[in-house]
C-alpha cells in the first residue's frame, strides 16, 4: 500500500507536468463512474474530463455521496444510524467539485466544447467558468446506445477500462476501497498509463492518446516513468490535485486521516 501511494503520486506530477495547456485542440467529454468505499453506504464517484477524438484523459475530481436508489427498510434504517453518527455528504459536492476540475483542464482557453449526460450540475459547474469567453454545451441522454458514435464514447471507453483493470471498481465486489485517497491514487497510475503507454487500439497497437493530442511525441515505458522521481516544489500542482498529493481526502467514517507529511517530499 505504500509503494502504491508512492507510484501513484509520481503519476500525478508526470501528469502535472505534461498535460496541455491553453486552448484546447478538441471538444472535451465529461462523465463520471461511480464506485464506493468501504460499503455501499458509502459511494463516490470520479469525474473525468476526456479528450473526445483523442482519448486523452485530462483529469478527475471526486465527490463524497449519500447513498440512494431502492432500500429495504433495514437499509434505509442503517444509513440513518451512520448519518447520525458521521454526518452527511455535501449535496452540491458534484457541482464544486466538477466546477474544480474544469477550472484545472480550462487553464489558460477562452472557448470550450463540452458534451457531458443531463446531469443538472454540469450547467452550474460551467457557469462558474467566468474566465471562458465562449462554451459550447451539448448534452446526451444517459439512455443513448453506448457505440463509437455516441459523443460520450471516450468517456465509456474509460469507464470499462476503469472496471476491468481493477477489482475496487467493479459493481458487485467485496473489494471496496478502504479509503477514497487510495483509489485516487490507483487511478492515478491508471491515468498515466492509458494516456501514454497504452496504444489507442488493441488491434493496431498505434499511437498513444497522449499522442494523438499532441501532448508527447513518444511512447513512455513504466520505467522511463518511474526512472527519475519528481517533487511538487518543482512541478506546481493545483491547489485541488495537491490535497491527493498530500493524502488530504478524509474517508468520513474512518476519523484518522493518514497524511502525506515525509521532510523531503517537497
Amino acid at each position: 500500500m505504500r509503494l502504491s501511494a508512492r507510484i501513484g503520486r509520481q503519476c500525478l506530477l508526470f501528469h502535472e507536468q505534461l498535460r496541455p495547456r491553453g486552448e484546447l485542440s478538441e471538444p472535451l467529454a465529461l462523465d463520471g463512474f461511480r464506485s464506493f468505499e468501504r460499503s455501499q453506504y458509502h459511494p463516490t464517484e470520479f469525474h473525468l474530463a476526456i479528450g473526445q477524438q483523442s482519448h486523452y484523459l485530462h483529469g478527475f475530481t471526486d465527490s463524497e455521496l449519500r447513498r440512494s436508489g431502492t432500500m429495504r427498510p433495514g437499509q434505509r434504517r442503517r444509513r440513518a444510524g451512520l448519518e447520525a453518527r458521521w454526518g452527511r455528504p455535501d449535496p452540491r459536492s458534484t457541482e464544486r467539485e466538477v466546477a474544480a476540475l474544469l477550472g484545472i483542464v480550462t487553464q489558460g482557453a477562452t472557448t470550450l466544447t463540452l458534451h457531458t449526460d443531463e446531469h443538472q450540475d454540469y450547467p452550474r459547474a460551467l457557469a462558474r467558468q467566468h474566465h471562458l469567453a465562449g462554451v459550447a454545451h451539448h448534452t446526451v441522454s444517459s439512455r443513448a446506445a453506448r457505440t463509437p458514435k455516441n459523443p460520450l464514447f471516450a468517456i465509456n471507453l474509460f469507464d470499462l477500462l476503469v472496471r476491468h483493470s481493477g477489482a475496487n471498481h467493479k459493481r458487485e465486489t467485496i473489494a471496496f476501497s478502504k479509503r477514497r485517497q487510495s483509489a485516487a491514487e490507483r487511478l492515478w497510475l491508471l491515468v498515466v498509463w492509458r494516456n501514454h503507454v497504452k496504444s489507442f487500439s488493441e488491434r493496431k497497437r498505434d499511437a498513444t492518446p497522449a499522442m494523438r493530442a499532441g501532448v508527447s511525441t513518444r511512447r513512455w515505458s513504466l520505467r522511463q516513468i518511474l526512472s527519475v522521481r519528481l517533487f511538487p516544489g518543482r512541478i506546481g500542482l493545483p491547489e485541488r490535485w495537491a490535497r491527493y498529493y498530500w493524502r488530504h481526502t478524509p474517508t468520513r467514517c474512518l476519523p484518522r486521516v493518514r497524511t502525506h507529511a515525509l521532510r523531503y517530499a517537497a
